[in-house]
């Protein structure tokens, strides 16, 4: 009869990362989230090229909602959001995460930003409605990508919490994509690299 492996000669690898990706949505909607929402459909990109790009070192998941809207108060999607996270760091026990949001996704990923576990919070043209840059913790590394003709979301505000995050001292940068719009459909390598290097960066500083 063969002998069973001994698995201290052969460890199990885990992903040195978890990454979340957030898809956006709208401000008050409780039409059900669908997987093939456009929303969502403009992020599996992201989430492909990551995974592409990194294989077995990282793990990515692309987060789904309940509802499709923000909803004021009720903030309807951050339920879900944080269930994800949580499945992400049990998963992946010990891996630290960064979350990746677009749009609503972008203040979603913000606000998922005061949990220790994240590490890094990348915001593609985000809605940062009412200073959500202030819930990111100060350990964290942010970067924020705006198109300087997006009319949805506003690069003026990403700037502000930018230059607000980096003066209370977070490793914070702001991107502009000069003409870019909200659906990111211009300039599109400048878009798909920019979580890319990233990651590859984060993954750098914990070697």
């Amino acid at each position: 009869m063969p002998r069973p492996k001994d698995n201290r000669l052969f460890p199990i690898r885990r992903p040195a990362l978890s990454i979340l990706v957030l898809p956006g949505g709208t401000d008050f909607s409780y039409q059900p989230f669908s997987p093939l929402q456009p929303s969502a459909l403009r992020m599996y990109p992201f989430t492909w090229a990551l995974r592409a790009r990194f294989g077995p070192r990282v793990r990515v998941d692309q987060a789904r909602y309940r509802v499709y809207g923000w909803n004021g108060q009720q903030a309807s999607p951050m339920w879900h959001a944080r269930a994800a996270l949580d499945a992400l760091a049990a998963d992946n026990p010990g891996a630290p995460i960064v979350v990746v949001g677009h749009s609503m996704g972008g203040r979603i990923a913000a606000q998922l930003g005061s949990d220790r576990r994240v590490i890094g919070v990348v915001a593609l043209a985000p809605w940062w409605q009412f200073a959500d840059w202030r819930q990111i913790h100060g350990g964290a590394k942010v970067l924020a990508i705006h198109g300087s003709s997006d009319t949805t979301t506003y690069a003026h505000r990403t700037r502000k919490g930018i230059a607000e995050l980096t003066a209370r001292g977070v490793d914070a940068s702001y991107v502009e994509v000069p003409g870019g719009g909200h659906a990111m459909l211009d300039h599109i390598p400048l878009w798909q690299s920019a979580p890319i290097r990233f990651v590859k960066d984060l993954l750098r500083q914990m070697n």
